[in-house]
């Protein structure tokens, strides 16, 4: 059902874009302005900073952008993307040292941030309804009687106004739409904030042309120490030695609260005092491509629009202008797809856009965001550097920075062991359950409880902690692969 004649999309990234599949099946004509010059290939552009950083594509994100645009996935692909499983692909130095190698059912799609972005605009460009204006700077909201009915823009040096029917903003973390809204009468919006003072830094790296071979592991992961007593600070970092196409890879740290290397001598140097000489080695067997790109925009924050009185109809956020997250835990994708499906199907069941519209959007809008913002503050609301609207009194947060690491140790541990558990978790972490229901589960409860009991009695099934000083062990430890279960382990 057609819906109105024009839809405006605010930004041409990965949330507009996706808006702009939501969109189109109910406007005759969907126009997106991007203030960029958009690459006719897999480029880096202005816009996206966090482009040159990895980027995961989690199932649920994999699943809505592929709702929206048939066909996707086969295109990533296609393309070069790398369709791995995290279990059997990964190296993973998490707790005391290396864990367990073993298949699982969960698989991931390895992809660069641009090569995402590439084939998001080649599936955008299939619609015939769609037009995307590059060059289009936009500069504000035209309203009336309660409701958005045009978009004043820049382009080619001149000035531009469009009437429109429906907007969506997704123009990232620093969305004006907001402020624009409060000098047209709305109130502005409460903001949730917590910054947990997260910094990263990335280097892009050619892999050699034949990997060495103990190089079992496509992607590489060092999670933070759990060691509470004295260390170097670098064993602090969540390292990710992360591959993408094009036979690359990108060596990225980040940490909570510390400062990183920001030029490529301090880059390498720091790369050696990390938690396992492995990630060092690796990049030392291969090729630098780019400089040291380091982020430190990454704080979480909600502007709550589904909480104003009236908000403005003919208007829905996607993407960062309504929620963004600590890139760390990878939601940023995947939550704005989510929201551009859910756009979609609310569209097809609505017959006007009127302030019952909004109302029931923004509901159903805030139960989608609450997942992926009630995991990003379990973490970051337990570090004392954290600052904002959520941080914890001093008392709750170092409850919680005592509790969230053996907790989350006990669920990983159970995850290597319990095939139900091992799925709720991989559920959480593609964002397709919260971690309230994944612990309101009794068959989840008894599994943790179980594997708690084996731990304290000596009682493994699977073996972890190999030494994080040597090589991963590439043993299959899969239930019915016939690897031992005590070689090499702690």
């Amino acid at each position: 059902m057609r819906l109105g004649k024009t839809a405006v999309v605010l930004g041409g990234s990965a949330a507009g874009l996706c808006a702009a599949g939501a969109l189109a099946p109910h406007f005759d004509r969907v126009l997106v302005l991007e203030r960029d010059e958009l690459p006719a290939g897999a480029g880096h552009r202005r816009g996206v900073p966090q482009s040159k950083h990895p980027h995961f594509l989690l199932n649920s994100g994999r699943r809505a952008i592929g709702a929206l645009f048939p066909g996707f996935e086969d295109d990533l692909i296609a393309a070069g993307g790398l369709l791995l499983m995290p279990s059997m692909d990964a190296a993973y130095l998490d707790g005391p040292g290396w864990s367990a190698r073993k298949r699982s059912a969960m698989t991931m799609v390895y992809g660069s941030r641009i090569l995402i972005e590439r084939v998001l605009r080649d599936k955008v460009r299939e619609l015939a309804n769609v037009v995307v204006r590059e060059g289009a700077a936009v500069r504000g909201l035209t309203t009336g009687n309660g409701e958005i009915t045009g978009v004043a823009f820049t382009a080619s040096g001149g000035d531009e106004h469009v009437d429109a029917d429906f907007v969506v903003d997704a123009m990232g973390r620093g969305s004006p739409v907001a402020g624009w809204l409060a000098a047209a009468g709305w109130p502005e919006p409460a903001v949730q904030t917590l910054d947990a003072k997260v910094t990263y830094t990335s280097r892009w790296y050619d892999l050699p042309a034949e990997r060495p071979a103990s190089w079992w592991w496509r992607h590489l992961v060092i999670m933070p120490t759990p060691d509470k007593g004295e260390h170097p600070p670098e064993h602090e970092f969540l390292v990710n030695f992360f591959p993408v196409e094009g036979n690359r890879v990108i060596a990225c740290m980040g940490s909570w609260g510390l400062d990183m290397p920001s030029t490529t001598d301090a880059f390498v140097d720091t790369a050696r005092r990390v938690r396992t000489p492995l990630f060092a080695a690796a990049m030392d067997r291969c090729t630098p491509a780019s400089p040291v790109h380091l982020t430190r925009s990454t704080g979480n924050k909600w502007r709550r629009y589904d909480r104003l009185r009236t908000p403005p109809r003919r208007l829905a956020f996607v993407g960062d202008s309504i929620c963004a997250f600590n890139p760390f835990y990878a939601q940023g994708i995947s939550s704005a797809s989510g929201s551009a499906l859910l756009l979609r199907e609310h569209l097809a069941g609505a017959e006007r856009l009127d302030a019952g519209f909004s109302a029931r959007f923004l509901a159903a809008q805030r139960t989608l965001l609450r997942v992926p913002w009630s995991l990003a503050m379990a973490r970051d609301q337990g570090y004392a550097c954290a600052v904002g609207t959520e941080k914890l009194p001093e008392w709750r947060r170092r409850l919680v920075a005592a509790v969230s690491a053996p907790a989350f140790s006990l669920v990983v541990g159970a995850a290597r062991e319990d095939a139900v558990v091992d799925e709720h978790f991989a559920k959480v972490f593609n964002l397709d359950e919260s971690l309230g229901e994944m612990l309101r589960s009794p068959r989840v409860l008894a599994g943790l409880v179980r594997y708690r009991v084996r731990a304290a009695l000596g009682r493994h099934r699977v073996p972890f902690g190999f030494d994080p000083q040597a090589e991963p062990p590439a043993t299959d430890y899969s239930p019915d692969a016939g690897a031992t279960t005590a070689a090499g382990a702690r």
